[in-house]
């Protein structure tokens, strides 16, 4: 089996900066041109000078694209793209004039796809079965997908092909959204001739530089071990590229994914079907799947809550490491012991933080929007809950641990008179509240610290051996650098 391609999709609002951005197209194999978003298309403007093999598509509103011509204006322009000598022209199945261009190019360079919207078919082995009956070169089907359970009729697809001597003709099959990311990174798993990259322009595609640099796309192997990171949201989440990072420089057969679920049981459905080896858990499940491993350790078990899950022997376990990444970079800066603390929150990462103050002798407060919420938690940990926000002269230490933050401090309006101002919100490098902190003298700590810290010991966990140091810093710098749009 080759190595699946890579194709990034380009557009633009001119001929001129479609071919500007076809030819800009950094670690492209292939470049697929829009059509459907230029004001006056040409088709063989779109492939005059190209630097690489050109599809071009038109795709209508009805497949998810901008065109709203008619099919006789659809069908010259696809017509102008094959005689101008393009290297793939993408049709619809439903096109009217498909069979006919499928015939006039006896299916050489010709992509016959299908585009849903919506709820995602019950029909899907059907459905491209038909789309094989076409006689094009390469078929593509796409779907929306609304959870990860909703991804694994591909994966099911493309292994009983492969037990039946492997599919008649190449393929690109994917679910779209970010749930669908596990059907765009492991390509090579399900047998795709290629996978799809750009800016965004169809629901879960991303930037060539994600694909590349955080999920290591080159190196993957049809039979690597699966990891990932479980939340939702997720696609923010630096933990694919420090991950896969580790995989890479240890040499292992091992990918790590963005893993957007619809909730804890959508994740199992999919972990279990996919045999996966380990996961990060991240919000809003580190407390829910504390009641689908068979087993936690002693840690995980005061927290109340578990943010790694490691596959051995069949056996589902449980572990937290949010404790030795929060507590590393504040011991490097004071002495906890009799510290006041002050933890805004009360879901999982909350308990956390709470339970490493605690074992290092800290008075810690809970203090949450909803009072009774910041009363379990102090109650499970066996701390004290307090007001929200906490005012001044009440703490030394103060951490952010809700999962806002980003936009507005949580403390806005309030004196910042301890100590140290420790947020873990990691994006953007500076929050709100850090800045704050910052502004009123006191040390502060951003998530990163915490995110590095807690990732390097579930590597530890899963591989039994620790990342190289300064591995994991260099991956999110890099990694941060480009989902901001700014290159060192």
């Amino acid at each position: 089996m080759r190595d699946p391609q890579l194709c990034v999709t380009v557009v633009g609002r001119t001929m001129e900066e479609l071919r500007r951005a076809r030819d800009a197209a950094a670690g492209a194999d292939l470049v697929e041109v829009r059509l459907d978003g230029v004001d006056r298309p040409d088709a063989a403007g779109a492939l005059e000078g190209r630097l690489r093999p050109v599809i071009v598509t038109c795709r209508p509103r009805s497949e998810g694209g901008l065109f709203d011509g008619d099919e006789h204006d659809w069908r010259k322009m696809l017509l102008d793209a094959i005689t101008a000598g393009a290297d793939f022209v993408d049709l619809e199945l439903r096109a009217s004039f498909t069979s006919e261009l499928v015939r006039l190019r006896r299916g050489r360079g010709v992509i016959v796809s299908s585009h849903v919207f919506g709820v995602p078919p019950r029909d899907i082995p059907e459905r491209i079965r038909s789309l094989r009956s076409s006689g094009a070169e390469v078929i593509k089907f796409a779907y929306e997908a609304h959870s990860l359970s909703d991804t694994l009729p591909l994966f099911d697809v493309c292994a009983q092909e492969g037990r039946h001597g492997g599919p008649s003709q190449d393929h690109v099959l994917l679910a779209m959204g970010p749930s669908g990311t596990a059907t765009r990174v492991l390509a090579g798993r399900l047998g795709n001739r290629w996978t799809y990259a750009g800016d965004a322009i169809a629901p879960g595609q991303m930037p060539v530089a994600t694909l590349l640099g955080e999920y290591w796309f080159r190196r993957i192997r049809p039979d690597a071990d699966l990891y990932g990171v479980v939340g939702n949201p997720v696609a923010h989440s630096l933990s694919p590229a420090m991950h896969n990072a580790g995989f890479a420089e240890r040499g292992m057969n091992a990918a790590y994914l963005s893993l957007h679920a619809s909730d804890a049981d959508d994740f199992v459905r999919f972990a279990r079907a996919m045999k996966m080896r380990g996961a990060s858990i991240t919000a809003p499940f580190k407390v829910a799947m504390m009641d689908r491993v068979d087993e936690f350790d002693a840690l995980a078990a005061e927290v109340g809550a578990i943010n790694t899950l490691h596959v051995s022997g069949g056996r589902w376990r449980g572990s937290n490491t949010d404790v030795f990444g929060f507590v590393a970079p504040l011991k490097g800066r004071m002495a906890l012991k009799r510290t006041r603390a002050a933890i805004l929150g009360a879901g999982g990462a909350a308990r956390a933080v709470a339970v490493a103050l605690k074992r290092e002798g800290a008075d810690v407060l809970i203090c949450a929007r909803r009072s009774e919420e910041a009363r379990d938690v102090a109650s499970l940990v066996g701390v004290k809950a307090g007001i929200f926000p906490p005012p001044p002269g009440t703490w030394d230490v103060l951490v952010n641990a809700t999962t806002g933050g980003s936009a507005a401090s949580p403390m806005e309006g309030v004196t910042l008179d301890g100590e140290i101002v420790f947020d873990l919100v990691y994006s953007p490098a500076e929050t709100p509240l850090v800045a704050q902190g910052r502004d009123a003298g006191c040390w502060t700590i951003g998530g990163i610290e915490m995110l590095i810290g807690q990732a390097e010991r579930q590597f530890e966990v899963w591989t039994g051996a620790a990342p190289p140091p300064g591995l994991y810093r260099q991956a999110v710098e890099a990694a941060s650098a480009w989902k901001t749009g700014v290159r060192s």
